[in-house]
């Protein structure tokens, strides 16, 4: 492997612990973040519920972020005791006594053998930022201690968003964890990139002088306990607590965990410098991948589903622009053979990834749910009531017939779309056309002489060439996901932070 194809910018499909073996070469990164998906919505009594170990094969899919104990966590659990570290091997040995064959147990294992690989790929000077919740923080520090070293512990940050919900039973649970190791004791930190503007009127807030001349002010926490805010002419020094609001506005994309870009512009500007490789194993709906872009970092993501890859790649382009730098989607179908085996492999899959190509959002919440009729949906404008029109789009990836045909007719109807695309991976038939042709065109009453089928077959071979694309207004701002906002790449200078 050249040292070319380890350094960004690239966007990768599929599972990560190939794609690092495979593709990412040793101490070519320079900062790592993951937010490693997890069942933040089960009890924690559900987590430690025994499994047998007959079930089907742990894997990821989009929101569903659930593991299980299975041959598969067997054959992990043997390969990190046998091959991988000898205290990380003896630790997860006696995790397993501990607790059992169980869900949490197959995600620490799963952990285990992407922790090796990431010290592997990351550079003496690097550092790692592990986003954890507390229903498993405490066993993965064990683990980044087995990795990293415990002498490469650098602080344990608590990311406090607040929110609404009230609890009758326990406190109110409103902050993740963030380990915070580095590979050496020579890693790169720059407290000034960690730091927060400060407003000028709040200057006069920071009365007070420590015995090396700096100025602070003393605050009073909630717990009626003090604590000292350092002024820098910068801005403020930050503590190891960060209250960051959680994603709101026009900022949330629509995805259940998506992280706030403040969040990521800190980490990334504290432990690296323009020009350096970040990488995100686990990037979800990219923003590591849009905050390493803005701070002009190169980077490195990698994601299981089509569904994360195609969110990035629109978000990317709404964040950026013609501002935005060339980077390349490796992994997902290029040609008509590769498309056949993913249909063939997983159904829901290629589904995700079709809807890609012509620029759809997934229906059924993304999820794998019933059968509606309807597999995504594009919403578009062609007028000034601010009220979008609507486009469901069905994809194929078996035999067609006329009668599909016939039900995607009907389905628009129903759902008071205006279009209807069908995608399909086989080509169709000629009464298919005719029954398509028969549903008319759609003319937008501000448009007049502008014509589009109300019904268009589509083949995957067609989108893939080029020769085909959807035909709808594109006057206005297309809306299928929430579009991000716009960004400046900040060239020449470091960011100093977000508060």
């Amino acid at each position: 492997m050249s040292e070319s194809e380890s350094v960004a910018n690239k966007l990768y499909f599929g599972d990560n612990l190939d794609i690092l073996r495979e593709h990412v070469a040793d101490e070519s990164v320079d900062l790592i973040y993951l937010d490693p998906p997890f069942n933040s919505n089960a009890t924690y009594n559900v987590l430690f519920r025994e499994r047998s170990g007959d079930e089907s094969a742990a894997q990821i899919t989009a929101f569903e972020d659930t593991w299980r104990w299975d041959i598969e966590s067997e054959i992990a659990f043997r390969e990190v005791v046998t091959d991988g570290p000898y205290d990380l091997g003896r630790l997860l040995q006696s995790m397993r006594e501990f607790l059992g064959q169980n869900d949490m147990m197959a995600y620490l294992t799963m952990m285990s053998q992407r922790l090796i690989e990431l010290r592997r790929v990351l550079k003496s000077t690097g550092s790692i930022y592990l986003h954890c919740d507390p229903t498993a923080s405490h066993y993965l520090k064990l683990m980044m201690d087995s990795v990293f070293g415990n002498r490469n512990f650098r602080n344990e940050i608590v990311w406090c968003y607040g929110g609404r919900g009230m609890s009758r039973r326990w406190f109110n649970k409103k902050h993740d964890d963030i380990l915070f190791y580095s590979k050496t004791d020579d890693h790169f930190f720059d407290r000034d990139g960690a730091s927060r503007p400060i407003a000028p009127e709040h200057v006069g807030r920071y009365n007070r002088v420590d015995e090396e001349g700096r100025r602070y002010a003393r605050v009073i926490n909630r717990d009626g306990s003090y604590s000292n805010i350092y002024l820098k002419s910068e801005g403020v020094v930050l503590e190891d607590w960060w209250n960051i609001p959680f994603v709101r506005g026009n900022e949330y994309l629509g995805y259940p965990t998506q992280k706030p870009l403040a969040l990521l512009e800190r980490i990334i500007n504290a432990s690296s410098k323009e020009g350096d490789v970040v990488l995100d194993p686990f990037c979800g709906c990219g923003t590591a991948v849009a905050a390493a872009e803005k701070l002009n970092r190169r980077w490195i993501g990698i994601d299981i589903t089509h569904l994360a890859v195609s969110l990035i790649r629109h978000r990317l382009q709404d964040s950026f622009g013609d501002d935005l730098k060339p980077y390349e989607v490796i992994g997902d179908p290029k040609d008509l053979a590769s498309a056949e085996a993913l249909a063939q492999q997983n159904r829901y899959q290629f589904e995700w990834w079709a809807l890609g190509l012509v620029d759809a959002r997934p229906a059924n919440n993304k999820r794998k749910g019933a059968d509606s009729g309807v597999d995504g949906y594009i919403n578009f404008f062609d007028d000034n009531s601010g009220k979008s029109k609507r486009i469901i789009v069905q994809v194929k990836s078996g035999r067609v017939n006329r009668g599909q045909i016939a039900t995607l007719k009907g389905d628009m109807e129903r759902e008071g779309a205006e279009i209807g695309l069908f995608v399909t991976l086989s080509d169709p038939t000629e009464p298919m056309r005719q029954e398509a042709l028969s549903a008319g065109v759609y003319e937008p009453e501000y448009f007049p002489g502008h014509h589009y089928a109300r019904v268009q077959i589509l083949t995957i071979s067609d989108l893939l060439s080029g020769h085909a694309r959807s035909e709808y207004p594109r006057v206005g701002p297309e809306s299928t996901f929430r579009q991000a906002s716009r960004h400046r790449a900040i060239e020449g200078t470091q960011s100093s932070g977000l508060g």
